[in-house]
């Protein structure tokens, strides 16, 4: 026993040590990364003055502060795209989301997409009217995963079949390394490494009360973290992929509060939405809601927290009693109402991931926002206190944002949430978004002639 709890206490001090060297390249990664930004501002600004020209590929901030033309693309391309799941209605994650949004837009411009995907398990797999759109089906491995040798047949098929593919797109591994090793044309969309996943499961560990069973699955991979990073960076750091071939693109009412009865004398609406498991946070915001709802009369009176989403911590918040109220999955017509009825967002993440989609669409719906301090989120999305707040993922941290929010109230609210949302429509549209994905597939598509200018960006001319 006595072994047992030195065990423990040895590994717990592991985790602190390695959270605190976490902790120290994240703020000195967050300031690096607002100081470039300012950087990179007061470069194209220069540059818009001088009338340069600059090479996207060599462009060292995200795409997204770029502006392409809106016109009709200069050609139409043959897009291969490689996905392990096609979204269907409201289930989906931020990976199928983002494939459909991009991929929908771009279709809608005229290139010829082709999606090679894994069936449905419901028959009705979802169809649209968009004549360049083609899907590509296979029987998904046991693990849920692509089965490589069909799908690489189906492509070597399609890319025979007509012209050539001028780009292949895979969404994070959907095509593995090595089929893609021997193809110069390709791109991929990172969603989130499984690295990253230690990185939560040290922060979970930190949280754990005693009476929590030890995650001694975490020991071995705790050894190989010290350090918190973009996806950007992971790629560049730990993949090894060479810094210049590795590019960013930040992933592009009142009858909704009647429906579910949520009372006009609630001076706050909190919004929470996402899959409501333990990475993501909901442990944390149980146990700083819990402690708020106790200790203070006046917040359980006058606020109300809206939760939508499914999964374990569901029944849970259910727990917390009438302030709390559980919508379960939400449609997306009803999504855009929930954004609505709500004062802030509120994500309590403990996972750097790249950018979860919830944030853009509340920013979008104008909210403010509220997640965890990591570098993901204060470089690209919170990245001033005009837009919303952030705190440390421990519950004193998370309690003292919430109060702050409170006792702001909606007046500073709805004034952060105005500035989100012009930051949102500066940078994270799907119109954005795909227009900055069409100028990456020319330029790296097989057409030698004209590389040179798509690869080449003026300010002045946009």
């Amino acid at each position: 026993m006595a072994r047992d709890q030195a065990t423990i206490f040895s590994f717990r001090c592991l985790c602190f040590i390695i959270f605190v060297l976490s902790v120290f390249s994240s703020i000195s990664f967050v300031i690096w990364s607002q100081y470039t930004g300012f950087f990179d501002f007061q470069n194209q600004v220069t540059l818009q003055n001088q009338n340069q020209f600059i090479n996207i590929l060599s462009f060292p901030s995200a795409w997204n502060h770029l502006s392409f033309p809106s016109g009709p693309p200069p050609k139409f391309l043959k897009i291969a795209l490689f996905v392990k799941k096609w979204p269907h209605k409201h289930r989906a994650g931020g990976l199928e989301r983002h494939a459909l949004t991009l991929h929908l837009a771009l279709a809608k411009r005229g290139h010829e997409l082709h999606i090679f995907t894994t069936s449905s398990l419901n028959p009705s797999f979802p169809s649209f009217p968009i004549g360049t759109l083609y899907f590509h089906l296979s029987k998904p491995t046991a693990a849920g995963y692509l089965d490589q040798a069909v799908v690489w047949k189906q492509f070597q098929s399609q890319n025979s079949t007509g012209k050539p593919f001028d780009v292949i797109h895979t969404e994070s591994v959907g095509l593995m390394h090595t089929r893609s090793r021997n193809l110069t044309n390709l791109a991929v969309t990172w969603h989130g490494i499984a690295y990253e996943s230690i990185h939560s499961d040290i922060i979970q560990e930190l949280l754990r009360t005693p009476e929590e069973p030890l995650a001694y699955s975490l020991t071995e991979r705790a050894m190989k973290v010290v350090e918190n990073d973009h996806v950007g960076e992971v790629l560049k750091r730990i993949y090894m992929i060479p810094e210049e071939r590795v590019h960013i693109i930040l992933n592009g009412g009142k009858d909704f509060k009647k429906k579910f009865g949520i009372p006009q004398s609630k001076t706050l609406v909190l919004g929470i939405a996402g899959r409501l498991v333990k990475d993501k946070g909901h442990p944390l915001m149980f146990e700083a809601l819990m402690q708020m709802l106790k200790e203070n009369d006046t917040f359980r009176e006058t606020a109300i927290i809206l939760v939508a989403g499914d999964g374990p911590w569901s029944d849970r918040y259910k727990d917390l009693g009438a302030t709390v109220l559980v919508l379960g999955t939400l449609e997306p017509a009803q999504l855009a109402s929930f954004y609505n009825a709500i004062d802030i967002f509120v994500n309590p993440t403990l996972r750097a991931q790249g950018l979860d989609h919830t944030l853009l669409e509340a920013m979008l719906s104008g909210k403010p926002l509220m997640a965890t301090r990591l570098a993901s989120i204060t470089g690209s999305v919170i990245v001033g206190t005009e837009m919303g707040y952030t705190f440390s993922p421990t519950v004193a941290s998370l309690k003292g944002a919430l109060y702050r929010v409170w006792h702001d109230g909606r007046g500073v609210l709805e004034r952060k949430g105005q500035l989100a949302r012009q930051r949102g429509l500066e940078l994270f549209t799907a119109t954005k978004m795909a227009a900055a994905y069409e100028r990456l597939f020319l330029c790296i598509s097989n057409d030698e002639e004209n590389r040179d200018s798509y690869c080449t960006y003026q300010p002045s001319f946009h």
